[in-house]
Parts: C-alpha cells; sequence; structure tokens
C-alpha cells in the first residue's frame, strides 16, 4: 500500500530511505523569507581507492572519466590560467599555480580540427588534452577556513571530517544542495546525522554545478552562482574557494543557472536574469569589459547568425539570433597565429569573460547541454526554447511554449529529444533533429518546476523522465516515439523549418564537425527561413499520459534527480527526499547502445 513515503511504479515499489532537513532555525528563517531562490540538487559520484598511498593522481582521473560516461553527467572542454578576485587573508603558496596557463596555449592550434569555419568556435574547440600534460592542477587560492572576506559567514565541517574522507572506499554519492543563504555538502545513501559541510554566505546561492572531468578522492570542483551575480569556485574537500565577476564586475544580474562545459576542467557557462549567458575560465581573473548592446555592431561584435553586415542595419531579433561581444582576448579577436611555445600580448593577458552571449530580452531560467557539448538548450521567461550552437557561438532554432514561461529543461542521454516544463502545465518534448514537438505531457495541474531523464530505464527506444511541479506532485512518464501518431500537418510543418539548422544537425548526427552556419539572406545563396517555430495546436501533437503521479508533502516541489539507486526530490525548504529503487535495474541503454547508433545512423542517411 502506498502512503508518505512510498509509491508504486510498473517496475515495484519505491520507497524514501533518507531525508536530508535543515536546521530548525535555518527552516524558520527559509519559510519567512519568499521563495526567490529555490533549491537545487546537484549529485556527484567519487571512487575512493581502499590503498590511497598506491593511487596515482593519473588513475584517480581515469576513474573519474569511466564513472562519468557511466552516468551521462555533463562535463566540460579545456582552459586555463589563475583564478583569485576574493580578498583573503590566506594564500598558500603551495596551491596557487602562476604558470599552470602555460600549457595549453601550444595545445589550441594543434587540438583543434582543420575546418576552417570552426575558427569561431576557438573557446569550445580546445580538447581537453592539456589537463594530462599539467604536473599539477591549480586548485582555488584561498583557505575558506581562515578567509576574512565577509561574503562567507560562516564554515561549519563536520568533526573529524579530513579523517572520514581518508577513511573511506569504494563508491560515494555525495550530494550538494543550496537553501536561503546556505550551500550544503552532504552524502547520499548513509543516512548522516549532520552534513559533513554547511557555509552560510551574506548573499543567496541560486544555482550550483560538479565538475566531472576533474572530480577524484582528492578534489571536487563546485561552482555556486548568487543572486547578487558573484559566482565561487570551491573544493570542499580541501576548503578552498576562489571568486568570479566579484561584486558583478562583469554582470550585476543574478545568476540563474550554472554549467561546466562537459569535459572541461576550466569552462563553465553561467546564465543571468539578463537574459545573458556569460562564458568563463575558472583561472582567469576578472576583466574590464562592456558588453555591446544590440543596437550597433562594432567588429568585435558578432550576432548569431553571422549576418554582421545586414543585422547591423536593423534591430536585434531575439527570436532569430543571438548576439555576442568577443572580449579583445577571445581567440576570435586575438589576431593571426601564434609559434608554438609563444604567447602573444593578448594570450598572456587573458581575462574573464572569455565570451558573451545576449540570449533574450528576458531573463534566462535554466540551460543543459547536448551530450556531445555541441549544443545548448536554454529556457527563458520569454518563452522560448532556444538550441544554440555552442561552437559556432550561433542560434539553431528557437521553439514558442504552448503558454507562458519556460521554467526547466533536460535533454535525453542520446541527445534524441528535449524535455520543458512550464506555466502552461505541460512537458513538453521536442526533437531537435526533426526540428518540432514530438509530444505534450498532461497531468500537472500547477506550474512544472523540474525535469530530469532516469538514464537507468533509457534505451533508445522508450524513455523514462520524471518531472516535479507546484502543485506538489510528482509524476512519472514513460515515451516511446515508435508508439506516437505523427500530427496530420507535419508536412507543411516541416517545410517552414530553418534550413541553417537542418544542416548543422544533420552533420552532427552523422558524427562530422559542425560547421560554421550560413548567414540569413547570405548573397549568392537561397534564402534560409526562420528560425523561430510557433507552438503547434494541441490537435497538431500526440498526447503522453503519466505512469506515476505521487502527491509529495504541503510545500512546493523544486528539483528532482535521478541516481542510479534511485531518485532524489528537493522542496522549497531544502527538504530532500531519496526514493530508493524497486530493484538493481541494469541499465537498458548500455545494452542496446550499439543497435540505437545503428538506427540513428540509417535515420541519418535516410
Amino acid at each position: 500500500m502506498e502512503n508518505e513515503s512510498t509509491f508504486v511504479a510498473p517496475e515495484g515499489v519505491y520507497s524514501v530511505t533518507e531525508e536530508h532537513k535543515p536546521t530548525p532555525l535555518a527552516q524558520h528563517t527559509i519559510a519567512a523569507a519568499p521563495i526567490l531562490y529555490p533549491t537545487r540538487i546537484s549529485t556527484v559520484l567519487v571512487r575512493f581507492s581502499a590503498n590511497k598511498s598506491t593511487n596515482s593522481p593519473g588513475l584517480s582521473q581515469l576513474l573519474s572519466g569511466n564513472r562519468e560516461k557511466d552516468f551521462k553527467k555533463e562535463k566540460v572542454v579545456a582552459k586555463d590560467r589563475d583564478d583569485g578576485v576574493s580578498v583573503s587573508s590566506s594564500d598558500d603558496p603551495d596551491d596557487g599555480s602562476p604558470d599552470a596557463s602555460s600549457t595549453p596555449a601550444p595545445d589550441g592550434p594543434t587540438s583543434t580540427p582543420a575546418i576552417p569555419h570552426e575558427q569561431p568556435s576557438a573557446p569550445f574547440s580546445h580538447s581537453p588534452g592539456g589537463l594530462g600534460k599539467r604536473k599539477t592542477v591549480p586548485r582555488p587560492k584561498h583557505n575558506m577556513r581562515t578567509t576574512s572576506s565577509t561574503f562567507i559567514t560562516r564554515l561549519q565541517n563536520a568533526d573529524n571530517l579530513s579523517k572520514a574522507l581518508q577513511s573511506k572506499h569504494g563508491d560515494t554519492t555525495f550530494l550538494f544542495y543550496n537553501s536561503a543563504k546556505t550551500f550544503v555538502w552532504t552524502e547520499a545513501g548513509t543516512k548522516l546525522k549532520e552534513p559533513l559541510a554547511r557555509i552560510y554566505f551574506s548573499a543567496y546561492p541560486t544555482c550550483h554545478d560538479v565538475n566531472l572531468a576533474t572530480v577524484s578522492s582528492e578534489r571536487i570542483d563546485v561552482i555556486i552562482g548568487f543572486h547578487t551575480g558573484d559566482i565561487l569556485w570551491f573544493d570542499p574537500i580541501s576548503s578552498r574557494y576562489g571568486r568570479l565577476n566579484k561584486q558583478g564586475r562583469i554582470c550585476n544580474s543574478a545568476c540563474t543557472a550554472i554549467r561546466w562545459v562537459p569535459d572541461s576542467p576550466n569552462l563553465f557557462l553561467a546564465s543571468h536574469a539578463d537574459g545573458t549567458i556569460i562564458v568563463y575560465d575558472k583561472e582567469r581573473e576578472d576583466g574590464t569589459f562592456v558588453p555591446q548592446e544590440p543596437s550597433s555592431s562594432p567588429p568585435s561584435v558578432f550576432p548569431l547568425d553571422g549576418a554582421s553586415s545586414s543585422s547591423s542595419q536593423g534591430e536585434w531579433n531575439p527570436l532569430d539570433s543571438i548576439f555576442v561581444t568577443m572580449p579583445p582576448w577571445h581567440p576570435v579577436t586575438t589576431g593571426g597565429p601564434t609559434l608554438p611555445g609563444s604567447k602573444s600580448e593578448k594570450e598572456k593577458t587573458a581575462k574573464n569573460p572569455v565570451s558573451h552571449w545576449r540570449v533574450s530580452r528576458r531573463s534566462i531560467v535554466d540551460f543543459v547541454f547536448s551530450p556531445d557539448a555541441k549544443f545548448l538548450a536554454a529556457i527563458s521567461e520569454d518563452g522560448c526554447l532556444r538550441v544554440i550552437d555552442t561552437v559556432a557561438e550561433q542560434l539553431v532554432d528557437c521553439y514558442a511554449s504552448y503558454f507562458g514561461a519556460v521554467t526547466c529543461v533536460a535533454w535525453s542521454p542520446d541527445g534524441r529529444f528535449i524535455l520543458t516544463g512550464g506555466q502552461d502545465d505541460l512537458v513538453t518534448i521536442f526533437s531537435p533533429w526533426e526540428q518540432r514537438v514530438i509530444a505534450r505531457c498532461q497531468g500537472h495541474s500547477s506550474f512544472v518546476s523540474g525535469v530530469s531523464f532516469d538514464d537507468v530505464r533509457c534505451d533508445g527506444r522508450t524513455y523514462r523522465f520524471g518531472s516535479i511541479g507546484e502543485d506538489n506532485k510528482l509524476i512519472l512518464w514513460d515515451f516511446s516515439s515508435g508508439a506516437l501518431h505523427r500530427p496530420k500537418l507535419h508536412i507543411a510543418h516541416h517545410q517552414r523549418m530553418s534550413m541553417t539548422s537542418s544542416i548543422s544537425l544533420a552533420l552532427r548526427r552523422r558524427g562530422e564537425s559542425t560547421v560554421y552556419l550560413p548567414p540569413t539572406g547570405t548573397p549568392g545563396g537561397e534564402s534560409p527561413l526562420p528560425r523561430y517555430h510557433p507552438a503547434p495546436s494541441r490537435n497538431e501533437v500526440a498526447v503522453v499520459q503519466p505512469v506515476v503521479v505521487k502527491h509529495i508533502g504541503n510545500d512546493m516541489l523544486t528539483d528532482i534527480s535521478f541516481l542510479p539507486r534511485g531518485l532524489l526530490t528537493a522542496n522549497k525548504l531544502g527538504h530532500i527526499k531519496f526514493w530508493i529503487r524497486p530493484l538493481a535495474v541494469q541499465p537498458r541503454h548500455l545494452r542496446t547502445h550499439s543497435t540505437y547508433r545503428r538506427a540513428s545512423q540509417t535515420d541519418a542517411i535516410g
């Protein structure tokens, strides 16, 4: 029988095995404050060696790379330099590595694919090979335990934290979450009485992410965004940190989402409430930077569609392009080639931001990378899902919601589908390859606040995903693209598609490198159709019904995340529940991966 701590799914009974709650004082503080910055969850699996004395850093990085593939987390690309903008009383000489940034300079030109059109992709086209060449990987500069910064008001570590970490062996899942002005580090699946660490800030943490490209038993790189625009690079194992965009020097608008670039040790993206997405390097200092306004286009500014001449004559349209401001140290604007082992003056003084994208006139709510990191799905309060080519820094497609703002987004593990939830109470399934809405999922009676794919139960034919909403419902869905009827108006709708996005995504599906998208209205070529896709009507789109509907508590749910052993839910008070799976399920996508790849290649050729 179901109760508050269980629910029945087709595969069996899910049950709550542990809960993480804020302290009574913190709970009172959260309840009294407006819920402007909901609790978000980040998890990472760390493999501890039974014999740490013989475990080399190279082996730990290798293990973390294997783990990253297993759990399909978002990963990151490479870049270097030294961070640290924060004023602190503790600078350990053994942590800061001033010359660590000397490795990637010769790497850049040689590791980039030999495709002329990929020059605009320089920030994302470096291979992560530079990490292996370093003898030591730089850590954050400042010690959180002894800092004099007023930004960090208190650090509360668990008793004997160092000994507890040293005694661990095997796989451990760490959980990070924000609640009011605190950031919490704990362990999932062990029923700890107290968190491993609780950090109190003078500002509200709004988003965070863990770098799966660098994680090991010796370090965990966490990036945290705040409502002030500040960004904190934090290693909980060493309790060291560095600050970026300090006091909003680059952007003083609230951080709304933050993600490491998959497979990169240094690069990450942060979205802001002013409609921008900014590319940062965690080891660079903040530079003096003023983004260009879309009304004018100097040579260093490139609209997303590449038409610098035609776009400068008219007003920027956020439904058809993004507006890219390239700083003087941007790889595209640094000038001609340099000899191996040497650096130009601009490269020596490269600072943050790496690049600046104006995506919307309204706040960016969230964004996620595609599994290959070549594309990014961004959602905003203007009710649009935008697919952005991160390599070319260009807009591929823009999809309108059925109604209202889009509030959450997820990309399927195989890259075939994008999920969104919104103020229309719907979960919508998009196919970026077919450039259309595949289905809508009806079951919520209020705004959808979180969506996530269950990697364990996705096999390329059927997909399991979950959603949560302000109606306090946790809903599980099973989706099979082959079981859905195609809309009657599909052919007519397809004729309105964007030619530029068809070219880009079709090439990516064949496994080729992304090419530079042709500008709209290019002389001598056919003028492509707009990138904007209005929302189809209800009778054009198939409907998916829920598999499980579970009411959870009385407080608004804010986040959902699937783990190999179960799923996590969070509510606005910072109350986390871990629901364990009924059985140990063999990941279906591992058994059928080769079959799916053959099918997808056939589709691409056809």
